[in-house]
């Protein structure tokens, strides 16, 4: 899938729709779940939707005014709302389902895991853009990218599985106390439960991940995808063998990694020498 653009829409007009969703829905008698079983949606999204944290997407609109026999209002509110900020359609459709992942595996060699990222990394990395963001920009995407570390904090976290190639740790282009808080929150999201983070040390005699960065999610009904990223765009993976091929080359990464605990040591030591 290409890097294609698409408008996010206005939070503020999210958040009504969401209300509409939540008030049409109750007046059918229904639950968050009766209705996400009904429209094959997770009941997490029906939620996101209803607070104003996610945006209602036109399919899902149809299915719900089908459903609730509004006659088209939900589509109709969603075909008018106005539109802000550019994101690529590749970004918009990963965060839904990272949103509602429950697992999640990344390799990452370039820099560090999205939902690794402190804020001040964020914003160090947003800034090495080609060509450049405005500080605008900067900003509505570092709370964007913020918001997305929502789910290492939820009430029942994806398990997440992270290997991060060495020189990631070791990146010139954030100053000193940038890569020092990164690698203390590191540390951190490292003891948080169902969470593993392993080091691909830069002497590992066999690198099974050369080709580039790349993500492994599982959905709650049980779809395995893959996401990957490069200079020429991002695309998913969804057919049974490319996400095969990932999953076998992930499984070798942990591999040749050390292990949690070496990993934690490593970034220990990283810091000593700070």
């Amino acid at each position: 899938m290409s890097a294609r653009k698409r408008p996010q829409k206005n939070a503020s007009v999210m958040k009504m729709v969401g209300a509409q969703v939540a008030c049409l829905r109750q007046a059918a008698g229904l639950t968050q779940r009766d209705l996400a079983e009904r429209v094959l949606v997770a009941e997490t999204t029906v939620a996101s939707i209803e607070q104003g944290r996610r945006a209602l997407m036109p399919d899902l609109a149809r299915s719900v005014d089908q459903l609730l026999g509004t006659g088209g209002v939900l589509a109709a509110a969603v075909a008018n709302m106005p539109e802000v900020d550019l994101f690529p359609l590749w970004a918009e459709q990963y965060i839904q389902h990272e949103r509602e992942a429950i697992s999640l595996s990344w390799y990452d060699c370039v820099v560090m895991p999205g939902l690794l990222q402190t804020e001040d990394c964020v914003r160090a990395v947003l800034r090495n853009r080609v060509p450049a963001y405005d500080e605008d920009e900067i900003a509505a995407k570092t709370a964007a990218r913020m918001d997305r570390q929502e789910i290492l904090h939820r009430k029942v976290p994806p398990t997440l599985s992270f290997v991060v190639w060495e020189p990631v740790l070791r990146l010139g282009f954030c100053d000193e106390p940038t890569r020092e808080g990164q690698l203390r929150h590191m540390l951190e999201c490292a003891q948080l439960p169902g969470l593993s983070l392993q080091i691909l040390p830069l002497d590992a005699p066999a690198h099974a991940g050369l080709n580039g960065a790349f993500t492994l999610l599982e959905t709650p009904h049980h779809q395995h995808l893959a996401y990957t990223e490069s200079q020429r765009g991002s695309h998913w993976v969804s057919d049974a063998d490319g996400v095969s091929i990932l999953a076998r080359k992930y499984a070798m990464l942990r591999s040749q990694a050390v292990s949690p605990e070496a990993s934690r040591g490593l970034l220990s030591r990283l810091l000593g020498e700070r």
